[in-house]
């Protein structure tokens, strides 16, 4: 494979961000919910406004991944009150790293990990921290190979549905 590049998004790539956004998680989710639920959340989470105001968060950033000016994929992380549970000062949040099915194995997530890492590093926090849906094995697989532990869980909505995270860790 070619040579994927990690460049920090802006608002210019909003719309990107809405598509990518939208195509994975409606490719990871559609079969446990139902269409209108996942109507209203891929319509919320990745609406215009939202992901504006989220672009625009100085605590947030945006990374994308990119084979031959193509995005494949992207990293958002939170910290400080970006964060959406934890809030510690000391932390980094992963909110999403999402890559295009057609993408996965081929190391773009462990790209766009290495790079929130490195992030993490570089902001002298204390530790990663993220959530994952509890059925989304191949990820919970992909986030303890990289040495996360699991520490609680949450409740995640989709519409009216609810669906349970695994809340998970990485000591630094």
């Amino acid at each position: 494979m070619e040579a994927i590049t990690i460049k920090k998004a802006s608002i210019s790539e909003l719309v990107q961000l809405q598509e990518i956004g939208r195509t994975t998680f409606l490719h990871t989710f559609s079969t446990t919910d139902s269409e209108e639920n996942m109507k209203i959340y891929l319509q919320s989470a990745f609406s215009t406004e939202k992901l504006t105001a989220e672009i625009q968060n100085p605590q947030s950033e945006f990374y994308l991944a990119a084979l031959y000016e193509h995005v494949i994929g992207y990293l958002k992380i939170n910290v400080g009150n970006a964060q959406t549970e934890i809030k510690d000062q000391n932390a980094l949040e992963i909110e999403r790293i999402y890559v295009m099915g057609e993408f996965h194995g081929k190391k773009v997530g462990q790209l766009l990990f290495e790079k929130a890492l490195a992030l993490a590093k570089q902001k002298k926090v204390d530790f990663i921290w993220l959530g994952v849906w509890e059925e989304n094995h191949r990820a919970l697989q992909f986030y303890t190979k990289n040495g996360f532990t699991t520490f609680d869980s949450h409740t995640f909505l989709i519409g009216d549905e609810e669906q349970t995270d695994v809340m998970m860790k990485l000591k630094l």
